[in-house]
């Protein structure tokens, strides 16, 4: 899937608007991440999930490799945005910053697999995933630059992993065991509120501004323009595909409750 520079070289475009001169960055850690957490997956699925239905143990060990790349992607994102405190929407990609993306690139190749392979039908995860590693990969190995705003979208998006992935392997179990349907009870309000300030009020509030940034021209010499408007139409797509899936997950919950109070009377 990736081409794997072995060493540091330079690639010469043409001077036409939209194209430029990029240093192409060092070797790729993906080989390394996709072997970890397909590892993780089938330690998941043979180990962790092994007395769950085959259904359940194929979901679970997807939720354990989101669990194991969630938040250290946000940890590791945070620190190396702070390692490169000068970087903006048009910066050149930092080594650090290109780790992480090659981190999250690896972990959305092994779940695409796992939903390519027993979800076929589960288009829109399919589309989230293909959308995510258009941007990530175009990013890491094409343009060279704008890992600034990937990674802030990815610490907004990944910060409710955690939360999700428990309540996910909840869900999966409540209708079997009491314990997982009240974990699944008690912690659907502060996931769903968690979640919808994230994709619902910060996501679309740097989305904005990264939109208004690209639209205005000023990361033109660096990044083409149809790399940019693909990434604008790739995230406002995702931003509003979550605010949708959030928003009947709300409605679902009154839903339940309402039902429950009105059998409990």
């Amino acid at each position: 899937m990736l081409l794997i520079f072995r060493r540091a070289h330079r690639v010469h475009f043409p001077s036409v608007p939209g194209r430029m001169e990029t240093l192409i960055h060092g070797t790729t850690r993906f080989p390394d991440f996709f072997a970890l957490f397909s590892v993780i997956y089938l330690i998941g699925y043979v180990l962790v999930f092994r007395t769950w239905n085959p259904k359940h143990r194929r979901d679970a060990s997807s939720c354990l490799i989101s669990l194991a790349h969630g938040t250290p992607a946000v940890l590791l994102a945070i620190a190396a945005l702070l390692a490169d405190p000068s970087s903006s929407f048009a910066s050149p990609n930092s080594e650090f910053q290109n780790l992480v993306l090659d981190f999250s690139i690896a972990y959305f190749s092994v779940d695409l697999l796992h939903f390519l392979l027993f979800l076929p039908g589960d288009i829109l995860f399919i589309a989230h995933h293909i959308a995510t590693l258009f941007v990530f990969l175009t990013c890491r190995h094409l343009v060279l630059h704008g890992a600034f705003s990937v990674l802030v979208l990815l610490a907004i998006a990944e910060v409710t992993s955690a939360f999700q992935n428990v309540w996910t392997l909840a869900g999966l179990r409540r209708a079997e065991i009491p314990m997982a349907a009240d974990v699944y009870r008690i912690l659907s309000p502060p996931f769903f509120a968690l979640y919808s300030i994230m994709r619902g009020l910060l996501g679309p509030l740097f989305f904005v501004k990264m939109s208004m940034f690209y639209l205005s021209g000023e990361a033109g010499d660096v990044i083409s323009w149809w790399v940019l408007v693909a990434w604008i139409v790739v995230v406002g797509g995702a931003i509003f595909v979550s605010i949708l899936w959030i928003s009947n997950l709300w409605m679902e919950m009154f839903r339940e409750r309402k039902s429950g109070g009105e059998k409990e009377r």
